[in-house]
């Protein structure tokens, strides 16, 4: 279960296939899924001389050069062809959707192909991103636009919508995309506490035994058990993506931010280094050391510059001129130096570039003090220890060095830890945060997390702190003793994962949809993990060098259990922090306010900031759609909080419908309005089908 290796096949086979010189056309969704699996040194190797946007409408004519158009199957990609099919620029098409391609967009492009330019078509189901050959996430665009619709709202709302149409339709179609670039067809579970994961996996449950997608789930049948697609909820887990990290890729992107596999140094000197790649499958040393530690990585980074600089003194004739065997002084001489150059001027470039990012890494650490400040952070998510706790918090959140995100995340730590405690001190640490220069309407945020992701919303003891036993248990583990202060934290994915491959992972906790009690009793050697709300590089790491181990395990068949893991979006802390706001603008104003049984903070109180609003949500007194309508492939949501709209969902999830009634004619005349101007866009859109099928009967066909 090679998710980067399942790309890379997509890729080499599109541009393998079509003969000669080409050019490669590519769109919002699919120009980072090639970039992070491919170099262009790949695709100048196979005759790819010009890569561009299909959405650039000022590329010139090349009639010499055959196209491969990798596209997402969205109503913009199928326009964008259309238009290029009906003013050809290049020889021929071969046309790659990275999903499932309705009858009506195969037969809208046919119409305006009048050329016969088209030599093929083709579904490569690639719509995600292969972080490592374990790890994928969504790509952005499909995060952040929703496909043809409006921008999509946040993935997670307040009950009953939770994942709102536009957003479960782009985490249905990843998964999909996923399961069959991989030719799996799993049963499916999910985490209880999570209504979100159980409308997603109904959903995903649905589209495999339903059109388009039921033909291309018949895979052959294979001996042993059914794979397992698991369906976990990034809430049950707030703490992993606020902690600092001490692992190479983990660290980079909680320090400089990865966004697409490129690293983004704004205060280099040298305007080469601003913009750094990293890559696996194109940079030895970072696929050799994207897992180790901090301090590791410091000798690795040494011995890779030994390595470099001996290689400098046996290729470069001046830099050891008392070594006349290194001298160019024969034809055999230039042909040596000619060969090895190419791969010393790489060598150079990556060992230049690791010592840039690790120089960064170094200064930022000191800068910010983030080894003490780590110290307490593990402390805080992995030891009982409060007075001490409270103690070192409130220390460096009064500390003029600590910076204010430093300050928040220390403070969101220990009111999850703490939450339950008795004589708690959570409306000091707010007040504390107020006080040394953290803005009033960042420190809600401490409030914002207890409500949503705090005791009362997870269904595991994430801290091992809830009752008697737990408590024991966390206790022994303390005791064991760790390798390094810093790394003592594992995620509760690791948790969930053993309780997992034990079989002991409860059916009251984490259902099943689907699947007979033969499939659901049986230990899956293929394990597919899918976290709505993002997982991290801490997480990715901990699945890889889990599936090291178990490919050694003889009771996990032939080859050991394999584990995938995905997500929402790959998170560090800032990022986490920004979703949670952003989410927390469309719940009601309670999710500000302290939760039951916890006190105010003094300042925040007195504060005059006021309380964050969304425009587009409406302001009624209920928090879901007052209308809620499904049939034929679309969703009407009326007077919701996602707002008033029409969706496209599963054309074969079957129809219903759903009224929730408000209770004050403002609200009614709000509801009034929202059914007004959907069904007007319901409307709307028949009409546009129905002129379109009257058009297309009066155009002739170009294939």
């Amino acid at each position: 279960m090679d998710v980067l290796k399942a790309v890379q096949t997509y890729i080499t086979k599109m541009i393998t296939e079509v003969p000669g010189m080409k050019v490669l056309l590519l769109d919002a969704h699919t120009t980072p899924v090639v970039s992070m699996v491919t170099t262009q040194s790949e695709l100048l190797a196979h005759e790819v001389y010009l890569t561009d946007r299909i959405d650039n409408i000022n590329r010139e004519p090349l009639n010499h050069l055959s196209c491969i158009a990798f596209l997402s199957p969205s109503e913009t990609s199928i326009e964008a062809v259309k238009n290029e099919l009906i003013k050809p620029r290049y020889g021929g098409y071969w046309l790659y959707f990275s999903n499932t391609l309705t009858k009506t967009q195969i037969e809208g492009m046919a119409s305006v192909d009048e050329f016969e330019v088209v030599k093929e078509v083709q579904e490569y189901f690639a719509d995600f991103l292969a972080q490592y050959p374990s790890h994928f996430s969504l790509t952005p665009a499909a995060l952040a636009d929703g496909g043809d619709g409006p921008s999509n709202p946040p993935i997670f709302l307040p009950p009953p919508q939770h994942l709102p149409p536009p957003t479960l339709n782009t985490h249905l179609n990843t998964i999909l995309s996923v399961l069959l670039s991989l030719k799996k067809k799993p049963i499916i579970r999910y985490e209880k506490m999570s209504l979100a994961g159980k409308k997603l996996a109904m959903e995903v449950q649905s589209a495999m035994t339903n059109a388009p997608y039921k033909d291309l789930f018949d895979f052959r049948g294979t001996n042993g058990p059914a794979p397992l697609l698991l369906i976990l909820d990034r809430r049950n887990d707030p703490v992993t993506p606020l902690l600092s990290q001490w692992t190479y890729q983990a660290m980079v992107h909680e320090l400089l931010g990865i966004n697409n596999g490129r690293v983004r140094i704004d205060g280099e000197e040298k305007i080469e280094l601003r913009d750094l790649v990293l890559s696996t499958s194109s940079d030895p040393f970072y696929s050799q050391n994207l897992f180790a530690n901090f301090g590791d990585l410091g000798a690795s980074i040494s011995s890779y510059v030994t390595e470099y600089q001996q290689r400098n003194s046996s290729i470069n004739p001046s830099s050891s001129s008392s070594n006349s065997a290194n001298r160019i002084e024969t034809v055999a001489d230039m042909k040596r130096f000619i060969e090895e150059y190419p791969e010393f001027k790489k060598l150079s470039g990556n060992v230049t570039k690791h010592v840039t990012l690790v120089g960064e890494l170094s200064k930022i650490v000191e800068r910010d003090g983030l080894l003490e400040i780590s110290e307490v952070e593990q402390s805080l998510s992995s030891v009982e220890s409060h007075a001490s706790d409270l103690r070192s918090v409130q220390t460096l959140i009064s500390s003029p060095k600590t910076r204010p995100a430093n300050k928040l995340r220390l403070a969101i730590l220990y009111a999850l830890r703490y939450q339950k405690l008795i004589g708690n001190q959570i409306p000091q640490v707010i007040d504390n945060l107020i006080s040394n220069g953290v803005s009033a309407d960042k420190a809600r945020l401490v409030y914002v997390m207890l409500n949503f992701a705090g005791a009362d919303i997870r269904q595991d003891d994430l801290f091992m702190n809830e009752n008697f036993f737990s408590r024991g248990k966390s206790a022994l583990k303390g005791l064991k003793g760790v390798e390094n202060v810093y790394t003592r934290h594992e995620p509760h994915l690791t948790q969930t994962l053993d309780l997992l491959l034990k079989n002991r992972l409860r059916e009251g906790s984490y259902p099943f949809v689907g699947g007979d009690d033969a499939m659901r009793t049986q230990r899956p050697q293929d394990i597919i993990i899918f976290m709505i709300g993002g997982t991290t590089y801490e997480e990715g790491r901990a699945v890889a060098l889990l599936n090291q181990r178990l490919a050694s395990d003889a009771a996990g068949g032939p080859g050991g259990t394999r584990i995938l893991l995905g997500g929402s979006m790959v998170h560090n802390s800032t990022s986490f922090l920004e979703m949670v706001e952003s989410c927390a603008i469309h719940y009601p104003d309670s999710i500000y306010a302290p939760p039951t049984g916890q006190q105010s903070s003094t300042l925040l109180s007195n504060s005059n900031t006021p309380i964050p609003s969304s425009t587009p949500v409406p302001t009624t007194t209920t928090n879901g759609p007052s209308i809620n309508l499904r049939a034929g492939g679309y969703e009407l949501s009326v007077g919701g909080v996602a707002g008033s709209g029409l969706y496209r969902t599963n054309q074969d999830a079957g129809a219903n419908a759903q009224f929730e009634l408000p209770k004050n004619f403002d609200a009614v005349t709000n509801v009034a309005g929202g059914i007004r101007d959907g069904a007007g866009r319901l409307w709307g859109n028949v009409r546009q089908r129905v002129e379109e099928r009257v058009s297309r009967g009066n155009t002739p066909q170009g294939r």
